[in-house]
This record gives C-alpha cells, structure tokens and sequence, in this order.
C-alpha cells in the first residue's frame, strides 16, 4: 500500500483537490507509521496540506493514528505540551509555572522537543533549575509523577516515529502540520490539557480539532515563543474547551509592569533563585503567576488566579 491516493486527493488541482476527512487523515497517519509510504509521498502530503492550510479534521486523524502507536504513558490531570522552537523565545519561566500546578495537587505531565535551536535548547536545559525531572522512558514517568505530581517526557523517549517526521523540516526548510499535531498529542490521555502556538490562527485550529478528538477542557494561547506561557502585561484572547463545548474567553492584564518576555537573559540559574526567592523580579514572577493562573482555570479550579498567589506564597 502507500498513500498516492491522499497526496491526489490533495493535489489534483484548483476547484478538483480537497482537504482530507478525519479518517482518510488517520488512515494516511497510519500507513506512514507502518512504514507503508515513500518519502517522496510524506514530503508531497505534507507540504500539499500546509499550502492550501490544514483544517481540523485533519489534524485531529493524523494525532489519532499515531495515539494509536504510542507506548503507554502514565495519565495526568493535565498535559502540557512544549514544542516551539525557541528562536525567538526569553527564558522559560512557563517550568515554573507547571510546577506551581504540580505543587497544588495535580499531576502534570509534560513532553516535548524543541528543535536545534540555540534557544530552542533553554526548555530542557531549564528544567533541572525548575525543579522538573526529565525521565528516560514512561516508566520513570510513572515514578516521578507519584513522587513529584510533575514530570518531563523528552519525545524521542516515548514517540521517535513522530520525532522522525518533526525532523524533516530540516530537508523541507518549513514547519508542517505535524508541528500542531505535537502539541495535540496528549499522550497520557488527560482530561485538560494547555496549548501554546507562535501564529495566533493555529489558536482556533488547535481547539476545534481538540473538539474532534473530544477532549474535556483545553486552553491555548499566542504564548512566548509558541509555548503557553503568559505575558501578564497584556490582556490575551484564550480559545479552548469547557466541559467538552468549544469556548474562548479575553483575560485582562494582571499587572501594569511592561517588559518584553524575551528580554535577552539566557542564564538559566534565574529561574532557580526566582523560585527560591534570591531573585526579586515582578514581571517574572508574573509571568509565572498568570499562567499558572490559566492552567488551574483549564483544571476546573475556582478563583484560579488568587490559588495561584496562594501557591506560590506556599511554594516548597
């Protein structure tokens, strides 16, 4: 078999091609991971997709089928994808703000890659500073989620198929719609999960396909550098879901202090003496504030922002 009859589909030409339906997406998905289809096909599929624009349902197959081939991860509360490549990105104050989720009680798994960028490289060397372990495989997962209510699952250690196909963009020199597809994944299964994009129409996108896939409650944001992450300076237009029901909401600015969120820093021992409270800076301390503030609304938690002050006031 091979995938020609979805590359056509997409490609015949003005007035002719379509986009592909959910399950022509997840078959076409599927015949890729089974090692079924030429590179030259998951070159043409996958850049035919990203010129006429992906929709929902499209994304929504592809994440299906390769949830199908997953090894198992443990179920958190929430998921929390990192996948943005960093180039334009400050320091990732986001860690903290998941550890402050995970410090009041939910256990958030987060997994990711971020390229080869210098920058991109700032999330995973920052999360020993943030307190974050990043595990070997799931079974570790298992163990420092139980032990620690957070954990980091690098991509390659649970989905190297979807790795392989991310790494393609060196050959094509353009993003394709798997770099979505990453960040929908949601590989332990969670009911709520925070999403962050760079282009603020992949917003909209992320949420309906979420719908399609019939995720409870998901937030995602036009966050610093692609990834969720607040500037709290500003006021922020949030899509998702509640209770299974598409939803957006615009949330106000939770402070007046103005600053860029790559504001050029790159040392990464910042994000430890924030924490520990060596360091006094508002606006980072904001950034964390608010995010986590979003995360603990996509939870379902009330008042979010004042449990967010109250956690970090308690912060161990």
């Amino acid at each position: 078999m091979s995938i020609a009859e979805f590359v056509r589909i997409l490609g015949r030409g003005p007035g002719r091609s379509r986009s592909l339906t959910q399950e022509e997406a997840r078959e076409a998905m599927a015949r890729v991971l089974r090692g079924e289809a030429a590179p030259e096909s998951i070159g043409a599929m996958l850049m035919l997709m990203r010129m006429k624009g992906e929709v929902p349902e499209e994304l929504a197959g592809f994440t299906a089928a390769l949830r199908e081939v997953l090894t198992k991860v443990p179920t958190p509360d929430l998921d929390w994808p990192s996948y943005a490549a960093g180039r334009t990105r400050g320091l990732p104050w986001f860690l903290l703000a998941a550890r402050l989720v995970a410090q009041g009680g939910h256990k958030v798994l987060m997994h990711g890659w971020n390229g080869l960028s210098e920058r991109g490289h700032l999330v995973r060397d920052g999360l020993p500073y943030a307190g974050i372990t990043s595990c070997a495989g799931p079974d570790e997962a298992v163990e420092v989620l139980a032990r620690d209510n957070i954990a980091y699952l690098p991509l390659e250690n649970f989905s190297p198929e979807l790795l392989r196909l991310l790494q393609l963009r060196a050959d094509f020199g353009l993003r394709s719609c798997l770099n979505t597809v990453a960040r929908m994944l949601n590989p332990g299964g969670a009911g709520a999960s925070v999403q962050g994009v760079f282009h603020p129409p992949y917003r909209e996108l992320q949420a309906d396909a979420s719908h399609l896939l019939r995720l409870n409650a998901m937030s995602v944001i036009k966050g610093g550098g692609g990834e969720f992450e607040r500037n709290p300076s500003k006021d922020i237009q949030v899509f998702g879901l509640r209770d299974g029901e598409p939803w957006d909401m615009l949330v106000p600015p939770s402070q007046d202090d103005a600053r860029r969120l790559n504001d050029g820093e790159t040392d990464l021992a910042r994000i430890s003496a924030l924490w520990s409270g060596e360091l006094d800076d508002p606006f980072a301390k904001g950034i964390v504030l608010a995010t986590a503030a979003l995360a603990l609304d996509t939870l379902g938690v009330a008042e979010a922002e004042a449990k967010a002050a109250a956690l970090w006031a308690a912060r161990v």
